[in-house]
């Protein structure tokens, strides 16, 4: 960044400017296998730093076009999300107080980290249900702008159901609010002679004009993380309108997030554990039509190389237990590694799990799956009190224990996050994994959610190989092709970022991404936020990007 530009800056924020070389590189990664340094990283102390921020890149945006801010939480984004060029806008130092709960609505910043929301919440007995897999690295600005789903999405929905209110600075470096407004008061913003009224009047009309179109365009599944939600804004029959509802998913483009409400759900006080063991997968479907109709909370997945990683790295998993979960999950284990002595590891690992108030109720629907399971003859496991935890363990910190211990290959998560209907699975998975494997050099493995059709492939490769490099894209063309025939989405948690921004025109077609291109003028005429992602990403500038090194 120039000098003139950053000292300029320094003089208007309370917060850090930080230009150094270490936190520039740190910065030019996330979870992805992408590397984009930035110019400068602010750590915004409070809401005036952010406002103070925006005003500044406003202002000085058409005389420095590459001027843009890249909001970050805890940069765990897989897609590329939260790295950009110009200046990274990391909230976790600062914007981290304890969130307060009213009732079941909880106020949190966007630099809170999940493991520290819980906490507040359960002492409520209270639960935030669409947490994701990395619960434990997580924070709630990137929860809320990517859509967050996970383990428990199955039963209660993904972030955009429970989102009700944000507090936002948008591109004039003015602090609004959005939540849930009735027709007769949405008549009253759009009469309003200011950028908030603009932004009714222009997203309403667009909405209006254009419903019928943008409601057939919401993708037929269960979840999904692609392009901008139009179809959540406006209820025709009610005339509710929800801007909020737009801001969830939108991946930090529309703005900055300061603040949210989030509605959280009573915990059950007891659960039921199923695992059933397949070692080929010709009954998957019957097995995913008998489970599905007793409604679990939670149906996962996890293939025979994800838990050959959790058995190599057996010790990895245990000490997050302590000591005497490290001895008693030692127990939990002998089953399975009793397995690989044999050779018998199954192909796919299936975990249901059930939860409610009445404990009499959960143990007559494991009964019920184990008489409808019988006809099949999977072996099948009760996990007894605290061996959930095993099981949990291995499905969510597979891909942490990847990217960790294996040195001579990199994740490559470019696929990682498809959704399908549950009835294709058993058509589509084998399909994909063919793909993959007509490639040299990919070795993968296989998680999800089952029950919603949902699936993590995280490749491993040798990202060094130009041949690696080079099958990205046509691999990534094969399964979108794929998933779009079958009436998927190309993301169903992970968001667009710059992975997935180039095929939001496959999926949704043309005139979608036309009225994608203009909500995102109608929030941010420059392009100040997040640039290339959801809007204007290109093959080309992801595939210039991808990490040489790790």
């Amino acid at each position: 960044m120039e000098q003139d530009l950053l000292d300029e800056l320094i003089k208007i924020i309370e917060g850090d400017v930080v230009t150094d070389p270490t936190t520039l590189l740190e910065y030019s990664h996330d979870a992805s296998l992408f590397e984009i340094k930035p110019q400068a990283v602010v750590f915004p102390k409070t809401d005036k730093d952010v406002e103070a921020l925006v005003s500044f890149v406003a202002a000085k945006k058409k005389e420095y076009p590459h001027l843009s801010l890249t909001a970050r939480s805890a940069g765990t984004d897989m897609g590329g999300g939260a790295i950009n060029d110009s200046i990274i806008v990391s909230f976790t130092k600062y914007f981290n107080k304890i969130p307060t709960i009213n009732g079941n609505i909880a106020t949190t910043q966007p630099g809170v980290f999940y493991r520290d929301f819980e906490k507040e919440t359960i002492r409520q007995g209270l639960l935030f249900p669409s947490y994701p897999a990395s619960r434990e690295l997580v924070a709630m600005g990137g929860i809320i702008n990517n859509n967050s789903g996970g383990e428990k999405s199955l039963f209660y929905g993904k972030t955009e159901r429970y989102v009700k209110k944000v507090k936002v600075v948008l591109s004039d470096g003015n602090i609004y609010s959005f939540h849930k407004i009735s027709k007769s008061v949405l008549d009253k913003k759009m009469k309003q002679d200011d950028m908030e009224g603009e932004i009714y009047k222009k997203m309403f009309n667009l909405i209006d004009k254009n419903y019928e179109q943008i409601m057939a365009a919401k993708p037929k599944v269960t979840k999904n993380s692609a392009g901008f939600y139009l179809w959540n804004v406006y209820n025709k029959e009610t005339g509710d309108f929800d801007l909020s509802k737009l801001w969830v998913g939108s991946q930090g483009t529309l703005g900055l997030l300061l603040e949210a409400e989030i509605e959280l759900v009573p915990m059950y006080m007891h659960r039921e554990m199923m695992i059933i063991f397949l070692h080929d997968l010709s009954h998957l479907g019957d097995v995913i039509n008998a489970v599905l109709p007793l409604k679990p909370e939670s149906f996962e997945s996890y293939d025979d190389n994800t838990l050959k990683l959790a058995l190599k790295y057996f010790p990895e998993f245990a000490k997050q237990l302590g000591a005497k979960g490290f001895i008693g999950s030692g127990i939990a284990f002998l089953p399975e590694l009793l397995m690989v002595a044999h050779g018998g590891l199954p192909k796919l690992v299936l975990q249901v799990d059930f939860t409610g108030n009445d404990p009499e109720e959960l143990k007559q629907k494991i009964q019920t799956l184990k008489e409808k399971l019988a006809p099949f003859h999977p072996k099948t496991k009760i996990a007894i009190e605290n061996q959930e935890q095993k099981y949990w363990l291995i499905r969510r910190e597979s891909f942490n224990l990847l990217r960790k211990k294996i040195k001579d290959k990199h994740t490559a998560p470019f696929i990682d996050d498809f959704v399908i209907k549950p009835e294709y699975i058993s058509e589509v998975i084998p399909q994909v994994t063919s793909i993959i494997k007509r490639h040299k050099g990919f070795i993968f493995t296989v998680a999800g959610h089952v029950g919603d059709g949902n699936f993590h492939i995280i490749p491993l490769v040798d990202i060094t190989k130009k041949s690696v490099r080079n099958a990205i894209p046509e691999i990534a063309k094969e399964v979108y092709d794929l998933i779009i025939k079958y009436g998927g989405s190309i993301t169903g948690e992970h968001n667009d970022g710059l992975i997935r921004t180039p095929y939001l025109e496959k999926m949704y077609g043309e005139d979608i991404c036309k009225l994608f291109k203009k909500t995102k003028e109608i929030f941010d005429p420059q392009n100040i936020f997040n640039p290339r992602k959801k809007v204007g990403g290109t093959l080309g500038y992801a595939m210039d990007h991808i990490r040489e090194h790790w």
